[in-house]
């Protein structure tokens, strides 16, 4: 008995073109941004797409997308580490981000990009992207690298001053993340 013939989705999708300027991975095709963009990935740019670098990272291990460098018109790809390269020179915690990035995002949560005072990500409870806020805010850590006391107090306040629950993302030494969720404790 013969089997039908069946066709994976992944496998007729097209590999959308990015290109690598500086911080940022720019999708320029109007039905990629769309795509991406409703799927919670980027900021909608002057009728581009504008990608972190940590969701490049994710997109392009994924084989979703593919990178070129901006000034090279005739340049191969860049790989996967090429791009970590790239982003290291940013960012010193960029393998720890990207790791904590991909198990959030395999998790089905939607992750963007945090707005400083620590907090690296933010997370949207699952279906509520572009209809809600973020319910949760990330602070990454990894696992043996100290963290002063006063530092996470300043983020748990700044947190809760916008009405988010703070999560400390540790990435212990083997890559995976544990969650651990910080409230404000009280001692009379």
């Amino acid at each position: 008995m013969e089997k039908p013939e069946q066709k994976s989705s992944e496998s007729e999708s097209k590999i959308i073109k990015a290109i690598l300027k500086n911080k940022a991975v720019i999708v320029s095709s109007p039905e990629d941004i769309n795509e991406l963009a409703q799927r919670g990935y980027g900021t909608k740019e002057d009728k581009t797409l504008q990608l972190t670098l940590v969701e490049a990272l994710f997109l392009l291990s994924k084989g979703i997308i593919q990178v070129e460098i901006a000034a090279k018109k005739t340049s191969k790809p860049v790989s996967f580490q090429q791009l970590l390269t790239h982003y290291r020179t940013f960012d010193d915690n960029a393998w720890a981000k990207y790791l904590i990035y991909r198990d959030l995002r395999s998790r089905g949560y939607v992750t963007r990009e945090g707005f400083g005072l620590g907090v690296d990500f933010r997370v949207y409870e699952r279906g509520e992207y572009g209809s809600a806020t973020a319910k949760y805010l990330v602070y990454g850590m990894q696992e043996g690298q100290p963290v002063k006391l006063e530092e996470l107090s300043r983020t748990l306040k700044h947190v809760q001053s916008q009405k988010k629950e703070l999560v400390i993302a540790v990435l212990n030494r083997r890559g995976e993340t544990v969650y651990y969720s910080l409230s404000k404790l009280n001692l009379k």
